[in-house]
């Protein structure tokens, strides 16, 4: 009787162990409120868009609060004239509101003009892109769900030289996002 209460007892502490990691490793949505202050990012990193832009994101929600349902990011615009690549999301809607600078959005094959006050939605599998107008810019990116932008971010914030075409390609890629077109121009 003994061995049998070893094994079961083993058992029940491997299963234990084996949710324990698993619920580690899965979004989970937190319980708490929680508030970011101005100039901070939710997890103490600023993030470099280097090689794509020279932008800071900070997280201000995170996908693991969420359940990976949302993120949301404070992007500081030090790119004047500059911005990603055309690019579509097929798993994310984004949205983004204009806190200071001047850009323009292409969506699909439109595009807008912005302003402080102003919002953009971007839906998914519709290619897009942004160009800085101005010297500064600020503004609040949200992404529906989550999706790997956090790790994307993280990603490009490690590069050290600049990437090559076919590198940024490869990291929108391995991101979930699929490069479709150079960066806009300023006409």
């Amino acid at each position: 009787m003994e061995r049998r209460n070893f094994i079961l007892t083993a058992l029940a502490a491997l299963s234990t162990l084996a949710f324990t990691k698993i619920k580690s490793i899965l979004p989970m949505r937190t319980d708490k409120g929680f508030k970011v202050n101005s100039g901070e990012a939710r997890f103490g990193k600023h993030y470099k868009m280097k090689g794509v832009t020279l932008n800071t994101l900070d997280i201000k929600i995170s996908g693991k609060d969420t359940e990976n349902d949302l993120s949301v990011f404070e992007q500081t615009g030090l790119t004047p004239n500059g911005g990603p690549p055309l690019h579509i999301h097929p798993n994310q809607d984004e949205w983004f509101y204009v806190i200071e600078g001047d850009y323009i959005f292409q969506c699909g094959d439109e595009k807008f003009k912005l302003k402080p006050g102003d919002t953009i939605f971007l839906p998914r599998n519709v290619q897009h892109a942004f160009v800085q107008l101005t010297e500064k810019g600020k503004m609040i990116v949200s992404y529906l769900p989550a999706g790997k932008m956090e790790a994307f971010f993280e990603t490009t914030d490690k590069w050290t030289s600049p990437p090559t075409k076919k590198e940024i390609a490869k990291v929108f890629a391995d991101h979930d996002m699929k490069v479709v077109g150079p960066p806009l121009k300023i006409k």
